[in-house]
């Protein structure tokens, strides 16, 4: 059960309808806020067996707008009611939410210092404030290139700030590694700010899960998981913000399947809208993991592109895409990196797709 607080409820109100819910037996609260679209959302949650626990006794509150019984296990990530309201958040001066557009663009893998400073140089000379880099990547191959680690944050951070890179999307897949970007990024003096990436292997790596949310400094890209159901992702997602971090990305990249080919993963832009129909959450689009091809299509736009308008049409709000001065020399994906004079076109193309989209809803609206 989730009791919905009016806008502005005072911490003496809430804390009397938590003990309400305490004299109930088996039921434990928690109480959650976070920022919505509109306003500041504060919610309580009646985590157990609730079933004896009557609405009444909290809808007759001044202070509670609703009262919802809800069936998901995702409950505080999930949309439980057409009207509530998405989770927006702001970082290191970015917005995130519904209403913005956001490219990811950058390195896979970060393999030179002179290779991070070309890509944020065309990045900057494209107003992007927000970029990928690769520091630890967990490959299927033991043998395979396994990040430079710790060892490339400073050449990352250093850079970013020179060049105005607010966030820096970065995969983590151990809880040290949030301490050793922290240390790193308060030694170079905060130059930039960091997006804790859990990547499609570690979709279902709980510990690191509840690591990530435990911590509030940092936002968390979540990925969906590679060969799970969407509704498993879902529960996932939720393990970050039910340890305390609502402010979360869900990224679609592709699933698993013998159907992807010739891409590949096969696309899975078409759950954007399911994504948003049934969680808070904003969507994130990874056209480079979908496609990993450097395809053209007939009409001499690259697949990646097309995979690009397909996720902002559908609703998403953020891209996240490879890019590499020279991706004959990458030491991770090089065949799907697009290349750097490509990216004023690509921002072009996202940028025209996300206000056509915006023209359909208001269309659709009225």
């Amino acid at each position: 059960m989730i009791v919905t607080f009016e806008p502005g409820v005072d911490d003496a109100t809430v804390a009397s309808v938590v003990r309400q819910a305490e004299r109930y037996p088996g039921v434990r609260p928690q109480l959650h806020r976070f920022d919505g679209e509109r306003e500041r959302i504060t919610e309580l949650h009646l985590v157990g067996d609730t079933h004896a626990v009557p609405t009444d006794d909290f809808e007759s509150l001044a202070s509670v707008r609703r009262v919802v019984r809800v069936s998901t296990k995702y409950r505080l990530i999930g949309r439980h009611r057409p009207d509530d309201e998405a989770f927006t958040f702001d970082y290191n001066g970015v917005h995130f939410g519904r209403d913005t557009l956001h490219v990811f663009a950058g390195l896979c893998a970060v393999d030179t210092r002179e290779h991070i400073d070309a890509m944020m140089r065309a990045l900057a000379a494209e107003g992007v404030v927000t970029t990928r880099m690769g520091a630890y990547k967990p490959r299927t191959s033991p043998y395979d290139f396994q990040g430079l680690g710790a060892a490339c944050l400073p050449w990352v951070f250093e850079l970013a700030g020179r060049h105005g890179i607010k966030v820096v999307a970065m995969e983590v897949t151990h809880a040290r590694h949030v301490e050793e970007i922290v240390e790193a990024l308060e030694r170079a003096g905060d130059p930039t700010g960091v997006m804790l990436q859990i990547g499609t292997r570690n979709a279902q790596n709980f510990e690191l899960l509840k690591a990530v949310g435990q911590q509030a400094r940092f936002p968390v890209l979540f990925k969906r998981g590679m060969g799970i159901s969407l509704e498993e992702s879902f529960n996932a997602a939720e393990y970050v913000a039910s340890h305390g971090n609502p402010n979360i990305v869900f990224c679609l990249r592709g699933v698993k399947t013998h159907l992807g080919e010739p891409h590949r993963n096969l696309v899975d832009f078409g759950h954007v809208p399911v994504v948003l129909r049934q969680t808070r959450l904003s969507v994130c689009i990874d056209p480079s993991h979908s496609v990993g091809r450097p395809y053209v299509a007939p009409d001499g736009l690259p697949d990646v592109f097309h995979a690009v308008g397909q996720g902002l049409i559908a609703g998403a709000t953020m891209v996240l895409v490879d890019f590499h001065p020279h991706p004959e020399v990458a030491l991770c994906d090089g065949p799907q990196a697009l290349l750097l004079p490509q990216l004023p076109a690509l921002m072009r193309y996202a940028r025209k797709v996300r206000a056509t989209y915006e023209e359909l809803v208001a269309l659709g609206a009225g």
